[in-house]
């Protein structure tokens, strides 16, 4: 089966976040994306997401480990919802399957680039806002 172009980006994603290659993992957002830091806190943009990973990978002491165990990516035109099954440990942390929702959109380019990451997907709504 062929592997959709947005798969790939996210698989992309995950190795350099296991990698804390943060630059590689910058090219993947557009530069107005939302990252679900934790229920209640996001990060706007490129500068404040890459500061959120960089935090994020310190809490998990450097061995932050994420995959996907599925995935579908449903398109219409320059936008794409992606549901996925996505796994999260680290050495410090139990292996959590979470369901992520996120949001990719075509730049004038054609690339596509991710708009809103939240690797907490309906878990959202069991929170209250702050």
């Amino acid at each position: 089966m062929i592997q959709h172009p947005i798969e790939r980006l996210i698989e992309k994603a995950d190795t350099a976040i296991i990698h804390e290659d943060f630059d590689t993992l910058m090219e993947i957002y557009a530069d107005d994306a939302v990252l679900v830091v934790k229920p209640g806190t996001n990060a706007s943009g490129k500068v404040q997401i890459r500061k959120a990973m960089e935090a994020i990978a310190a809490h998990f002491n450097h061995t932050l480990n994420v995959r996907q165990a599925g995935m579908k990516v449903l398109e219409a035109g320059d936008t794409a919802l992606v549901v996925a099954k996505t796994v999260v440990s680290a050495s410090n942390t139990p292996a959590i399957e979470r369901n992520a929702t996120y949001v990719f959109k075509k730049d004038p380019s054609g690339e596509w680039r991710c708009t809103i990451d939240n690797s907490y997907g309906h878990e959202l709504l069991l929170h209250k806002e702050a």
